[in-house]
């Protein structure tokens, strides 16, 4: 199985940061986040990765070199501008030839690639999606009215439920069709396969997940002391 992994980004909410280290090498618990964001890949079954990297992609490639650190095989595609989240797996389509995972390089999870890959091979859709259970307590009582605008039933505080996009993504090869040069999974190619009336499936999980995209998200993560807490951490978020 082959993967995506967009390192691409400049990193600006994480600066002072990353003024001099591109976002993915940043460390946690003694490895950079993309390390992390790779052995969990290659634990799902992922052998053979395209990095897509921009600003001091060189330090990336330094470190990983062709994937012999972590027992893979690395690709490199270097953006030259911003080509966002899609667009920038574009250049490396030739390598695709068969269903794949995007992630991204500043995402630290456990999810089990392995589940995910089965339940978009059997959805049989053109696209699934990660997504993380949430639940949130509401702060005050809750009224259901009738159609009559009788109460019907009074919930105290009832826990609001919602699914968040971990931009965790597996994909036919098909998914082409439906990108466009600069376009972004979220804004362009997801709501364009909606409108084509294409299948986009759905993997709940409910591990653990962290955006590591801001200073206070890297201080708080960089606290802990090494990577069997942090998923310990990150199950209790």
């Amino acid at each position: 199985m082959k993967a995506f992994v967009l390192c691409g980004g400049d990193g600006s909410r994480l600066r002072p940061y990353t003024y001099h280290t591109p976002k993915p090498m940043l460390p946690i618990a003694g490895k950079p986040i993309l390390q992390y964001v790779l052995e969990n890949l290659k634990k799902g079954g992922v052998d053979e990765v395209i990095l897509t990297v921009g600003p001091m992609y060189e330090k990336i490639k330094e470190y990983f070199k062709s994937g012999e650190k972590i027992g893979m095989k690395i690709h490199y595609s270097i953006e030259e501008k911003k080509l966002n989240t899609a667009g920038s797996i574009l250049p490396k389509k030739d390598l695709i030839d068969g269903d794949f995972i995007v992630a991204m390089g500043d995402h630290i999870t456990d999810i089990n690639i392995k589940e995910l890959i089965k339940r978009h091979k059997e959805s049989g859709a053109i696209a699934t999606l990660s997504l993380l259970k949430k639940q949130v307590p509401m702060q005050f009582g809750i009224a259901e009215l009738d159609e009559k605008g009788y109460i019907k039933e009074l919930r105290e505080k009832p826990l609001l439920e919602y699914y968040i996009n971990t931009a965790i993504y597996a994909f036919k090869p098909e998914i082409y069709n439906y990108i466009r040069e600069g376009d972004d999974f979220s804004h362009h190619v997801f709501p364009r396969l909606l409108e084509n009336g294409e299948k986009m499936a759905a993997y709940i999980f409910e591990g653990g997940w962290y955006d590591v995209g801001t200073v206070s998200a890297y201080k708080k993560l960089s606290e802990l002391f090494d990577a069997a807490v942090l998923i310990k951490h990150l199950r209790e978020e």
